[in-house]
């Protein structure tokens, strides 16, 4: 089965939520179970919890921009979330000029290194000058569609942090890699090539977004989705560090709706959410992004 388009690039706002971890020590998790399910993981919760949201497959206007502008204006949104919209390049200045300072703002793509005769490219000093504080990284289309190994990922990851740009570390599997049983496998050699180039992870926020639940309708479990998140803190913690693992924040993308953001929220280690349709409506994205404080974090 051929992966599901996802819904982030072409959207007219994608939208990222999440609350931060906090310091107090959660119980230590147990081994990952076998490769077919996914696993998740948590030790200490993390403060701040995210949601992240990318919008609908249908290209964006300057006016269908401005009616989703002033929904998410109007809306009443948690103030422990964490909320970005990542409109297309051309749109940014219209979304950062009209849009609540309470939402930040993410690029869908940036280039590896500092500008130069790129043609279509965008550096990470051009997000800087126009205020531009995410860029979303390593998302299926770009790896799947474009081509992006995840070296050349990873390398891009790094110079956008170095440029004080926070990234948005997307992670997945194809269908039939799942079948396969090697949804870890994958998720954990993409997770070493952004380790590989990145040596501080403050500004990191991975995105776990099973390929074959883009666009499709189809959801992984709460249960499904939190084993990969434990699987994917227990690696930070055995190839990373225990305080990486600890803090950093992990969402799940994939088909995630205001009908069926609650249940996901309550599993321990989903932090929020990377979000497709729902993103398009104002009324939706809120019930999401405020889904996550259902949550109690220790303080």
């Amino acid at each position: 089965m051929a992966a599901a388009p996802s819904y982030l690039a072409s959207s007219p706002l994608s939208r990222l939520a999440g609350p931060r971890r906090g310091a107090a020590a959660a119980a230590a998790r147990a081994p990952a179970a076998a490769p077919q399910q996914l696993r998740l993981g948590c030790y200490r919760r993390r403060a701040q919890r995210v949601v992240a949201m990318a919008g609908s497959g249908k290209n964006g206007t300057k006016d269908s921009i401005s009616k989703l502008v002033s929904e998410l204006n109007a809306a009443t949104l948690e103030s422990d979330v964490d909320v970005v919209v990542a409109p297309p390049f051309i749109y940014i200045d219209q979304v950062k000029n009209s849009l609540t300072n309470r939402i930040e703002v993410s690029a869908q793509n940036v280039w590896i290194g500092k500008g130069g005769a790129y043609t279509g490219e965008i550096s990470a000093e051009q997000l800087v000058d126009i205020g531009c504080q995410w860029v979303i990284l390593g998302h299926s289309e770009r790896r799947n569609i474009l081509g992006e190994d995840d070296e050349f990922i990873g390398k891009k990851a790094a110079y956008a942090l170095s440029q004080n740009v926070k990234v948005i570390a997307c992670i997945g599997e194809l269908l039939e890699e799942r079948e396969a049983g090697k949804t870890f496998d994958v998720c954990f050699k993409q997770l070493k090539a952004y380790a590989d180039s990145i040596s501080n992870w403050t500004d990191v926020v991975i995105a776990y977004e099973p390929v074959w639940a883009i666009g499709t309708g189809k959801v992984a479990t709460p249960e499904q989705a939190q084993e990969v998140h434990v699987a994917v803190r227990d690696w930070f913690k055995t190839n990373v560090s225990p305080d990486v693992a600890s803090s950093i924040r992990i969402i799940y993308g994939g088909s995630v709706n205001a009908g069926n953001c609650a249940e996901l929220a309550k599993k321990e280690d989903i932090d929020g959410f990377l979000v497709g349709g729902a993103s398009l409506k104002g009324p939706d994205f809120a019930t999401i992004v405020n889904s996550v404080t259902s949550k109690k974090v220790a303080a």
